[in-house]
């Protein structure tokens, strides 16, 4: 399982896929359903959606 927060690498982040068992630490956990990257200019935006329905976001 994979946590994912403020701490989490750059690295693991970008090697995500499909399948993978996250957690957000609190009360988001499952599989990835899909992952979104966006860049604002000023961060890098990943929006992991998971098969539950939830979504986890953090910025880099």
């Amino acid at each position: 399982m994979i946590r994912i927060n403020e701490q989490t690498e750059n690295e693991v982040l970008q090697d995500l896929k499909v399948g993978d068992l996250v957690t957000d630490g609190f009360s988001k956990t499952g599989l990835i359903e899909s992952v979104e990257t966006t860049d604002d200019g000023l961060y890098k935006i990943y929006e992991i959606y998971l098969t539950t329905g939830r979504v986890i976001t953090t910025k880099r």
